[in-house]
């Protein structure tokens, strides 16, 4: 198929449609478009929190003595910080704010299956936040056991903060399942009647799957909270091995959730990436069915590798042969979307705008992540790194150099149709230099330091590993730093950026056939795509064929 030219002309001055009032954005709002912005602006502003505990915690290990703060408190502020980074700020960034606010629009629907379940499902995420960063105010202080709360240690260490720990992952838990029942009922039964499942969009394939994994492995994930609280505050003994309890059931049902839900944060950016190459590149996406379907092989793979983090806590031989098996598989079916990835954008008419660097840059970070996840896979690599810097390190690359990546590069993609507005390319640019090279120069050398044997979780480490310390500490600094451009190009883009028009990247996909940013009904009546999502180098018209340029609805949509 020829390759379709792509304009760089600026968007004409048409003027702005009529924006939502910044009031809204405060109330119990059902416009699954609000709800979705309301995700996005609160999930960053507890990554920016999140990121700030990061700091400290790496300002901490710049030198290896206790010099910045003390042992409870560094304990405090990096099993903090894992919970804000996890349960507030990727998981409702990626299925919450984007689930939201692209679903209905990219399957030609105006609105959610169950709205005020949905608004619902936003307004339990401000609470719980709060109740996490509250706990350090505590007589005891804030939850210090790590992000995964492991019994016998969260069982004598702060039963305040640790009970507000689990009341709020709990509350944070519910929102996801409420906005997963929505998205799996919206994308299997409210399609425009022209949309099959089979040409959906990929980005709802992401979300359909990784729905999937929220209604199955959460509420699992709840029970085990819900037993550890009670051994906590009633005196129970479910995983308490001083009244005969076994703490290795409560890593069964924790990981049980907690490893699918590295592809819940995952998944929703596997999508977002598979809509943004083709437009960036003017090609169709490679292998359409092959990357969809590979969407539901981690869903259920997904379920059945947890134990791979369990290797050291007595695992029978036989078991770990299963799960070590098991985690391997499951690399087929993303290397086959990093293969759909690279195809796509091979040979294609590439722009590095924000939103391709970006995506490029979360493809090669994510393959440094999954190639050391496939190192930890093996039973006796994993017993010789296991909490280790090693494992800081694979998580990053996976979580932030994956996730955070993705979803910089959707909110530069889809910036314009949120706010009808474009962003500034050189303060997009700035922002992912600072970010790629801030990113790697903190967790690349961590490799090293779980290698050599330094233990994760610690204030005070050997002096050998002083001078890595003091380099990832710099990386961090320059990551936080990498935040700024974006926040004032984003603030300054929204209020007075050039506007967009209602499709500036001349994209296929549904959303960019409607204002920028869309009415409150999304569509005047049923759309009708006459053309596919991906269908991009030429459009038919009749029996003509024409390169695409600029262009309109009307080339996109086809009469009712």
């Amino acid at each position: 198929m020829a390759q379709a030219e792509l304009s760089t002309a600026p968007a004409p001055d048409i003027g702005l449609p009529e924006t939502t009032p910044w009031w809204k954005y405060f109330t119990f709002s059902t416009d699954h478009k609000v709800i979705g912005i309301q995700y996005l602006v609160t999930s960053f502003i507890f990554y920016m929190i999140g990121g700030a505990l990061a700091t400290a915690v790496r300002l901490e290990l710049a030198t290896p003595e206790v010099d910045f703060v003390s042992r409870e408190l560094y304990n405090q502020l990096f099993t903090i910080h894992a919970t804000i980074m996890i349960f507030l700020w990727i998981v409702p960034a990626g299925t919450g704010a984007l689930g939201n606010y692209l679903i209905p629009l990219l399957i030609g629907a105006q609105d959610m299956a169950f709205p005020k379940l949905n608004a619902l499902a936003f307004w339990m995420i401000p609470p719980g936040g709060l109740l996490l960063i509250m706990s350090f105010f505590t007589g005891t202080g804030a939850a210090a056991s790590g992000w995964t709360s492991y019994p016998p240690l969260s069982l004598v260490n702060g039963k305040a903060g640790e009970f507000i720990w689990i009341l709020s992952v709990l509350i944070l838990g519910t929102s996801s399942i409420l906005g997963a029942v929505n998205f799996f009922t919206t994308i299997l039964k409210m399609r425009a009647p022209s949309i099959k499942i089979n040409t959906m969009p990929l980005f709802c394939w992401a979300m359909l799957a990784a729905s999937i994994l929220i209604l199955l492995s959460t509420p699992v994930l709840a029970g085990a909270l819900i037993l550890l609280s009670f051994d906590l505050m009633a005196g129970t003994n479910f995983f308490n091995p001083a009244g005969g309890g076994d703490p290795v059931v409560y890593q069964h049902m924790f990981w049980f959730y907690s490893h699918p839900a590295v592809y819940i944060m995952i998944l929703p950016v596997f999508g977002t990436i598979s809509e943004i190459l083709p437009v960036h590149a003017r090609k169709p996406i490679f292998g359409y069915k092959a990357i969809a379907y590979s969407s539901m092989a981690i869903s259920f793979l997904g379920l059945i590798v947890w134990a791979h983090h369990m290797f050291t806590s007595g695992t029978p031989a036989w078991l770990r042969m299963f799960f070590m098996v098991a985690t391997m598989v499951i690399a087929v079916p993303t290397g086959i979307k990093i293969f759909g990835w690279l195809a796509t954008v091979w040979g294609g008419k590439i722009r590095l705008n924000s939103p391709m660097l970006f995506a490029l840059g979360f493809i090669s970070m994510f393959v440094v992540g999954g190639l050391s996840g496939v190192m930890v896979a093996s039973v006796p690599f994993d017993i010789h790194v296991h909490d280790t810097y090693f494992i800081v390190a694979h998580l990053h690359y996976v979580l932030f150099g994956g996730s955070v990546f993705g979803l910089y590069a959707s909110i530069y993609h889809w910036f314009p149709k949120m706010t009808g507005r474009m962003l500034n390319e050189t303060w997009g640019k700035i922002h992912f230099v600072l970010t790629f090279v801030g990113f790697n120069l903190c967790f690349l050398p961590m490799h090293y330091l779980g290698l050599m044997g330094m233990p994760r979780r610690v204030a005070e480490y050997d002096p050998q590993f002083a001078t890595i310390n003091a380099i990832c500490s710099i990386g961090s600094y320059i990551l936080a730093v990498s935040t700024i451009p974006f926040l004032v190009n984003a603030i300054y883009s929204w209020r007075s950026g050039p506007i967009a028009g209602p499709n500036p990247w001349n994209a296929l996909t549904l959303e960019w056939t409607v204002a920028s940013p869309p009415p409150e009904h999304n569509f005047d009546g049923v759309p009708v795509p006459k053309t596919g999502p991906y269908d991009y180098g030429f459009v038919k018209q009749g029996d003509r064929r024409r390169k695409i340029s600029d262009l309109k609805a009307s080339d996109i949509l086809g009469g009712a």
